[in-house]
């Protein structure tokens, strides 16, 4: 017996705004700068099937193009059946002013594939009916003699429509849902859909920034959502950052309550964040607390990111917070 279809939901991020073209190609270049940036994420640490995912990018503005291009490098490991999945993106983004108070930013990436697994698969076959240990000597006709591996290309696009406080952005990852099964068949990897905004408010000013700007620290909050969906699994993020210059704290809940996946109510998380800005980099640490049927003996979820910023056109820079995307700083 052989099993030719694989169901996987692509890794998620808590600190999504962290991971800005993993989140939406419309992203790339968002910054007015060169941004290089790192995200780690180890789900479930308690567990033998845990989950660790890890990406880097940069990405860079072109004043004169008004356009963004970035690369994108992204590895996960899925469980203990030792799923691996390495993906290598170009992405690109263009700049559109609509008037003085409204900008709409598209975005493409195309990305190559690979998938992998060396380990831990347990075929029908394998198993005795009776007693129900594994035969590890028999092994599936199948898969007999063969690579366990897949590679295909993927595009994903997206747009962000954004003023200086308010910020709206789709993306839909796996536009052709190319076929990522590892052994004979089809199985799709099926699109996915995500959907976020948020909007940011001032609630005061801070001391005097010590660079020679003569303008004040930022105290706001910014209000955001995320909902994505993919095949039958859906989850909206929902909460809230402060941003007290030079500190970012967040708290955000995962799930949606009103709905059930196979008999189980979709309530995932309470995630816990915290991290530092400053004129050059952004760090950010992150903890999902689970309150799902999992349960905290899981470990919950660690995830640390980082960006740091190059400015290589000095002479030409507008100011950094001039049309620069509301977003969360962390």
């Amino acid at each position: 017996m052989s099993f030719n279809e694989l169901k996987a939901q692509d890794p998620q991020f808590s600190q999504f705004y962290a991971a800005p073209l993993y989140i939406n190609p419309a992203f790339t270049g968002a910054s007015g700068y060169t941004r290089l940036g790192v995200n780690y994420r180890n789900q479930w640490p308690n567990l033998q099937s845990s989950f660790k995912t890890f990406s880097f990018y940069m990405d860079h503005y072109l004043y004169g193009a008004n356009s963004g291009i970035g690369l994108i490098v992204t590895t996960d490991q899925e469980g203990s059946i030792g799923l691996k999945s390495t993906s290598i993106g170009g992405s690109y983004a263009y700049q559109l002013k609509i008037n003085d108070n409204l900008v709409f930013r598209p975005g493409v990436q195309f990305s190559y594939f690979t998938r992998s697994s060396g380990y831990g698969l347990i075929f029908a076959n394998q198993i005795d009916p009776i007693t129900g240990q594994v035969d590890l000597n028999v092994t599936d006709p199948s898969v007999l003699d063969k690579d366990l591996r897949a590679s295909f290309g993927d595009i994903s696009v997206g747009g962000v429509l954004y003023s200086r406080t308010l910020f709206l952005g789709a993306a839909v990852q796996h536009l052709t849902e190319p076929n990522q099964s590892l052994i004979d068949g089809v199985s799709p990897l099926q699109q996915r859909l995500t959907i976020h905004g948020g909007i940011k408010l001032k609630i005061g000013e801070g001391p005097l920034r010590r660079d020679l700007t003569y303008t004040r620290a930022e105290r706001s909050i910014t209000p955001v959502f995320q909902y994505k969906t993919q095949g039958k699994f859906s989850q909206l993020d929902v909460g809230a950052f402060v941003h007290l210059e030079p500190i970012n704290l967040g708290v955000q809940y995962r799930g949606v309550p009103f709905k059930q996946f196979e008999e189980f109510p979709n309530n995932e998380a309470i995630i816990f964040s915290v991290g530092v800005t400053t004129n050059n980099f952004n760090i950010g640490y992150s903890f999902d607390y689970t309150i799902s049927e999992l349960g905290i003996e899981a470990g919950g979820a660690h995830e640390f990111s980082l960006s740091y910023f190059l400015d290589f056109n000095k002479p030409v820079k507008v100011p950094r917070d001039r049309w620069r995307i509301p977003c969360p700083k962390n």
